[in-house]
This record gives C-alpha cells, structure tokens and sequence, in this order.
C-alpha cells in the first residue's frame, strides 16, 4: 500500500489493528511503531508534563524520549517498539494536561 508519508511505502504487507487513544489503527505487521503512528497520521505523541507543548518522534533511536506513550501502566519509547496485533497504547500525562487547561 502507498500512502503519503515518507516513513513508510509498503505493499502487500500484512496489517495488525492496534489502538491509539482508543481509536483503531491498522498499520504494518512488526514495523517501528513510532513510523507506523506517523505513517499513519499521528502527529502529537504526547504533551510534556510541565508545558502541555506536544511532542513527536525525534531522533528514532531511543535517545531524546519525545515519542514516549503508555501501554499497560508502562512508559516506553515508541521509536523501540514493533507494532502487534491488539497492541493498546494512549498518550501519557493527559490526565496532568487537562487538569492544567481547566478542561477536567
């Protein structure tokens, strides 16, 4: 399949569902799942804590922690995850960002 970003060009790979933020995505069977979410239109990883500025991948190798999302409780880096089937994942520190804009 080709899509428009310039992470990922595949054809007939084989597709998984997994769930961002509650929302179902099908991206490429064991890709990087930080360029799964950014081929698959994801642009806001997480908000800092302090701030509320949004991140996204940076560097794609472990090192600057801008691509971090939650998954069972755990933070972990998106950029050293493969995507799996019925993989769940949502931003981390929503919670913190809503309370802080007075939207909770």
């Amino acid at each position: 399949m080709k899509t428009d970003s310039l992470f990922l060009e595949l054809e007939d790979v084989p597709r998984v569902r997994i769930w961002f933020d509650g929302q179902p995505l099908d991206v490429p069977e064991g890709a990087n799942l930080a360029a799964a979410l950014l081929a698959a239109g994801v642009q806001v990883f997480r908000h800092t804590p302090v701030s509320g500025a949004p991140r996204a991948p940076y560097c794609m190798m472990g090192a600057c922690f801008e691509c971090l999302v939650e998954t069972g409780g755990t933070l972990r880096q998106a950029c050293m995850m493969e995507a799996e089937d019925g993989l769940r994942i949502s931003r981390p520190h929503e919670d913190a960002a809503e309370v802080r804009d007075g939207t909770l």
